[in-house]
């Protein structure tokens, strides 16, 4: 039941997450509801699956370009998401593509860090600790 709820609240982030950037971006179409929650289930099994799939493939030039070729496994996996699914579309070519990856990631990573802080232990520890005692 956790997981299910967990996969719920991660395709709503998505969706979520897909509808600002195409609010940021005009070259951006997130289509209707339907198309966007379509989209955003897409995303989040391509980044599930795929994702590590690739990353995994593309290491040894990971390495050579210091993780910079996994930003454009990131990129692939929003035009996969665009190409796989109507009305929700990316129309500005490269660029467009580049910004929105970054917001992208720059979201997850406040959404990432608003749910550490939520899921942490609430009780006393580390330096609070120490001094309590």
């Amino acid at each position: 039941m956790r997981f299910l709820f967990y996969l719920l609240v991660s395709w709503l982030l998505n969706a979520v997450v897909l509808a600002i950037v195409a609010w940021i971006f005009t070259d951006v179409q997130r289509g209707t509801t339907g198309q966007l929650l379509a989209a955003a289930a897409v995303f989040g099994v391509l980044n599930t699956i795929l994702k590590p799939i690739l990353k995994f493939v593309t290491f040894p030039l990971a390495i050579l370009t210091f993780g910079l070729v996994w930003f454009g496994v990131s990129m692939l996996m929003l035009w996969i998401t665009a190409s796989l699914v109507n009305g929700f579309d990316v129309e500005g070519g490269f660029w467009t593509y580049v910004w929105a990856t970054l917001v992208i990631w720059l979201l997850n990573m406040a959404i990432d860090a608003v749910a550490y802080y939520w899921l942490r232990p609430h009780g006393k520890s580390g330096a609070a600790a120490a001094l309590a005692r």
